[in-house]
């Protein structure tokens, strides 16, 4: 793997947001697609993150959450070590620590409503049909949120690849 995975994780995750919403199962996607790490269970798991979770935009940036998940998939406490003798779990919240700064450099923040602030100048409150509707008609979809996934996708492909965390 290579500089190109970040930038294939970048266009996959951009297509995916524009072609089937759901910003952190995109996220996933792309990642699990430039890495060949397909796992159903992660992805199923991602769906009610979209939006801040439940569209309610209150929290975590469904991206981040979904390349958070993905960071924890590749470098993350297993199961059968809950005792977390070797302190993975340490390891991963500091890999997660740079995908937030990046976050936080490039929008201030990592929750919905402020990034779609940053971006479209306001929130929606997506769990509303109507916002719902004003915010696809404000070009989320075919703008911004797929560049908002993308950098995600990308920023997570780049921490995976500085790490040496791709799977073989």
């Amino acid at each position: 793997m290579t500089e190109n995975a970040a930038e294939k994780a970048y266009e996959l995750g951009k297509k995916y947001e524009q072609t089937y919403r759901g910003c952190s199962q995109c996220v996933i996607a792309a990642l699990q697609d430039t890495f060949d790490i397909r796992n159903d269970d992660v992805f199923k798991a991602a769906t009610g993150l979209a939006g801040g979770s439940a569209m309610a935009c209150d929290g975590s940036c469904g991206a981040y959450a979904g390349a958070i998940l993905m960071l924890s998939t590749v470098l993350g406490r297993e199961r059968d070590k809950f005792d977390d003798p070797e302190g993975i779990r340490f390891r991963t919240h500091q890999l997660v620590g740079k995908l937030r700064q990046k976050f936080i450099d490039e929008y201030g923040s990592v929750v919905c409503r402020n990034i779609q602030t940053k971006v479209l100048g306001r929130y929606y409150y997506l769990a509303d049909p109507d916002e719902y509707e004003k915010f696809h008609n404000a070009g989320a979809h075919d703008i911004y949120c797929p560049e908002v996934v993308g950098k995600a996708a990308r920023w997570a492909a780049e921490l995976i690849l500085a790490e040496n965390l791709c799977p073989k």
